[in-house]
């Protein structure tokens, strides 16, 4: 009997839903819920209240995202440097206060201070719950853990501007401030009664982190997947930019509406099967089945004409991007070492955010040439290069380590059995 419990014991799976996780999760999608709340009305409140032009309302909305570049530029070193519990308490009050700011605003130049300094707040502690949450997971199910975790995001992307665009109709901006300063508050709470194993510093560690260079504040190790990630952002902003407008032109608004529900109902029930194989198959099985969803996903929006076909097409975008997203995290945490997550994590996420922020820029360029129609069908098959792109930085790189190490582990065999026959 002894022993059967022994075995059950060894073979059992390392426990996933621990306290930890789920606050850290939670944290995480009121983090996003407000990001995406206040993402989708600030432009029209800026028009209404402050009686902005187009452009001004534009860069009200994106001027956010400036701020959480340079929020993750610093804040992956500093996770570790000053401790994960501290920089994810600094960046919830940050958060908390700089939203508080929204109720002091009377001119465009005012929002632009605000929007640029709660973007900060967020990046520094979204940055800092994906390096906790990272460390949480046990590695022997760690795709299947980030997956679970980067569902808060994906549902946060669906519920979020839901919910802003509703209260937006219901209540005036201040009602909506109040309920974002609520749900940080919420956050406050759970960080309190969180445990976050913190990483135990050498000083030659410590040292090195302190040091002014560039690989602390990009993680060199995660460039590859880095480079990918930015040119799948790339393609996905052309949904989140242009949808709302070709789905005008098309005369498909419902549709439209939808589209982001039925792209967070295809990434709810994909990512933890996919979160599996990643763990089970290895990355690859996971990776190059996104950049195919994705391709389809587009190409079919560039032949959109009716409703099903656009849906069809979310299932597919939300299949690609939505599962690309937290397999390329989990990619990240397996290539470095603990004391690195946070750089690396931080890494990412800029290459992300880079893309989703450029791209509209890029794309945008080619309205008047290509029409919505050509540029989903450019970004389309741009999907499928990013699969080319994968292979060539980082698949075929890593088979060709993987096989140096290989031949070096068996020279090393192989002087060791002669010197063995030799003694």
């Amino acid at each position: 009997m002894a022993s059967t419990a022994s075995v059950t014991a060894k073979t059992a799976k390392p426990r996933l839903w621990t306290k930890g996780f789920i606050l850290d999760t939670l944290v995480n999608f009121l983090i996003y819920i407000i990001y995406y709340m206040l993402m989708v009305i600030i432009a029209s409140e800026a028009i209404h209240s402050l009686n902005a032009s187009m452009s001004e309302a534009g860069l009200a909305s994106g001027i956010f995202i400036l701020g959480t570049l340079v929020a993750r530029l610093f804040a992956g070193r500093s996770v570790e440097l000053y401790g994960r519990k501290k920089m994810l308490f600094a960046g919830i009050i940050f958060y908390l206060v700089t939203t508080f700011m929204y109720f002091g605003i009377h001119s465009m130049a005012m929002l632009f201070v605000v929007r640029c300094l709660n973007g900060i707040g967020y990046g520094i502690a979204s940055t800092a719950t994906s390096t906790i949450v990272s460390t949480m997971i046990p590695a022997e199910r760690r795709g299947e853990g980030i997956n679970y975790y980067a569902l808060s995001m994906s549902l946060a992307a669906a519920i979020g501007p839901f919910i802003g665009m509703l209260m937006q109709q219901m209540f005036p901006f201040n009602d909506i401030v109040y309920f974002c300063i609520g749900m940080i508050v919420v956050c406050l709470g759970a960080a309190a009664v969180m445990h976050v194993d913190e990483m135990e510093l050498t000083a030659e560690h410590r040292a090195a982190l302190k040091e002014i260079h560039i690989a602390n504040f990009l993680e060199p190790k995660v460039w590859a997947i880095s480079v990918v990630a930015f040119c799948v952002a790339v393609c996905y902003s052309s949904v989140l930019s242009f949808l709302a407008s070709y789905a005008a032109e098309l005369q498909l608004m419902t549709a439209g509406t939808l589209f982001f529900v039925v792209y967070a109902l295809a990434i709810t029930i994909a990512r933890p099967i996919a979160g599996v194989m990643f763990d089970r198959k290895g990355e690859d099985f996971v990776m190059y089945p996104t950049y195919a969803c994705l391709a389809i996903g587009l190409l079919l929006l560039s032949i959109t004409t009716q409703s099903w076909m656009m849906l069809v097409a979310g299932v597919f975008v939300g299949l690609g991007y939505g599962t690309f997203m937290s397999n390329g995290q989990a990619i990240c945490v397996k290539l470095v070492k603990e004391v690195r997550i946070g750089v690396a994590v931080s890494t990412y996420f800029i290459a992300l955010d880079l893309g989703l922020g450029v791209g509209p820029y890029m794309l945008g360029a080619f309205k008047e040439s290509l029409g919505f129609q050509g540029i989903y069908f450019a970004v389309g098959v741009a999907a499928v290069g990013c699969a080319a792109l994968y292979y060539i930085l980082y698949a075929r790189r890593r088979k060709t380590q993987a096989d140096e190490e290989a031949e070096l582990e068996k020279a090393m065999e192989e002087e060791l059995e002669n010197s063995e026959e030799f003694a």
